[in-house]
């Protein structure tokens, strides 16, 4: 068969990318070897929420006397909050299905290999292969949980995260090594429900992408929950050999041994790009990612590539994004689109955590902006002080501000509290228009709201602080 357009992956990037094509009049073909929708959607962005929400929930329920309301001992039923999570990615996944039809885009299952400039080759589940032709492909193919060699995941006792989206039972104690998004989500979610949880970071601080402000927040937080952090320590090996794992952890006063049922390795994504004919082709890569110009196009003509595989941060988001502009970009130059698109401004990219209190972050942080050389006011509004956030019951965290004190550009956002990833798209918005802060003190924010902590926020950086 010949298309104008395959794209090999049906993750955020892949699918976002097909339908996009459709939509601009490419004949257009979709590949995935496994479910629509990706890692996103089956194992990562979507289940993963399902199972924080169910967590949050059982934690309402379990301090409902402090909103005034009596209720029975609550009860954390495991294998029902997994099973509604599957549930979840399920429905989305047969969303996705639903869109390929709407779009009239097919969908090629099986694994995707690049066999000529102009072809891939498909192999089906049953072994059957077949070649299909098309004028542009879109390699978006994702990544994978990484693995470290002293903690190879067997799936039992050392798990990646899909192995902790759907475990039999419920553990009575983890190990979680790393703390990035995935390693903090999972070790709420795990603590809500009763599991003892212990997160192990390399790292001098949790979250250490984040504004150190953010981190000391989360660390204080966890540890008032009862997790157990610890930071500048590493598993060194481990022994599976027992009932559960033995975890040998090099700490700075020497070497500790942390004993639990699970250990999660939750250490970064690696990058799906083996044995997909990028060396055949002679596709250039580094550092396991494919080399792309400004609209995804590799140094091979009519192949380009997309989210988690190139470089820029692994999100969902990102990826749906270059995928759109990868497609207007081919459809510009064919006549098929009306103007070439704008390349991604990867400085203005938000980051979201879902761990509870929440992260949501955005442009520089403070020392960023410091080693920039900018001279800067830097605002932080407590939510304590927040009449919304007190009558939720949910006034832990913070909006911090930072702006150039010499224009008054908005150069970061970093929040910590609850539904700060609903709040962090204003930023992002105000960024992209380039506001400065008098155009944000001009601005009427609805009140009362979580979000008129920004508001607040700005005015501590103006010394100007109304209600603080």
């Amino acid at each position: 068969m010949a298309y104008d357009v395959i794209v090999i992956g049906s993750g955020p990037g892949g699918y976002v990318a097909a339908i996009r094509a459709a939509q601009l009049g490419f004949k257009t073909a979709i590949v995935e070897r496994e479910s629509l929708g990706g890692i996103c959607l089956n194992w990562g962005c979507i289940p993963t929420k399902a199972l924080l929400k169910s967590a949050q929930v059982f934690e309402y329920i379990s301090h409902s006397q402090d909103y005034g309301i009596t209720v029975g001992e609550a009860k954390a039923d495991f294998e029902k909050i997994i099973k509604r999570s599957r549930g979840v990615a399920d429905k989305m996944s047969k969303g996705i299905q639903f869109l390929m039809k709407k779009n009239k885009i097919e969908v090629l299952m099986g694994f995707g290999k690049l066999t000529g400039k102009k072809e891939v080759e498909v192999k089906a589940a049953d072994g059957k292969t077949a070649t299909h032709q098309a004028k542009h492909i879109i390699v978006a193919t994702g990544g994978r949980s990484r693995q470290l060699p002293n903690l190879p995941i067997d799936g039992k006792k050392i798990i990646g995260y899909r192995e902790a989206m759907s475990l039999p039972t419920q553990p009575k104690s983890m190990i979680v090594v790393g703390s990035g998004a995935i390693g903090v989500e999972f070790a709420y979610f795990y603590h809500s429900i009763g599991t003892k949880v212990t997160i192990v970071e390399f790292m001098p601080r949790i979250v250490p992408v984040e504004d150190e402000d953010i981190s000391k927040e989360l660390e204080k937080s966890y540890k008032k929950k009862g997790i157990t952090v610890m930071t500048n320590s590493s598993v060194e090996r481990v022994d599976t050999s027992g009932n559960g794992v033995k975890a040998y952890v090099k700490t700075a006063n020497g070497e500790e041994v942390l004993e639990a049922d699970i250990l999660l390795s939750a250490v970064g994504v690696s990058t799906n790009i083996e044995n997909i004919g990028l060396e055949d082709l002679k596709i250039a890569t580094d550092k396991g990612r494919v080399t792309v110009d400004k609209m995804y196009k590799t140094n091979v003509d009519g192949v380009y590539a997309i989210g988690d595989i190139v470089m820029g941060q692994a999100l969902a988001h990102v990826a749906m994004k270059e995928a759109v502009i990868c497609v207007e970009a081919i459809a510009h130059k064919e006549g098929k689109h009306h103007h070439n698109p704008e390349p991604l401004d990867y400085g203005n990219v938000p980051g979201c955590t879902y761990c509870v209190p929440e992260i949501a972050s955005v442009g520089l942080t403070e020392k960023q902006a410091k080693e920039a050389g900018y001279e800067i006011k830097v605002g932080k509004f407590p939510f304590s002080a927040s009449g919304k956030a007190s009558a939720a019951g949910a006034n832990e965290g913070f909006v911090k501000v930072i702006f150039d004190a010499k224009y008054g550009e908005w150069l970061g956002t970093h929040m910590i509290g609850a539904n700060v990833t609903e709040i962090i798209a204003q930023t992002v918005a105000s960024r992209k228009l380039e506001t400065t802060w008098q155009e944000q003190l001009d601005t009427i924010f609805p009140h009362p709201t979580m979000s008129e902590a920004v508001k607040d926020a700005i005015e501590v950086a103006l010394g100007e602080a109304i209600h603080l």
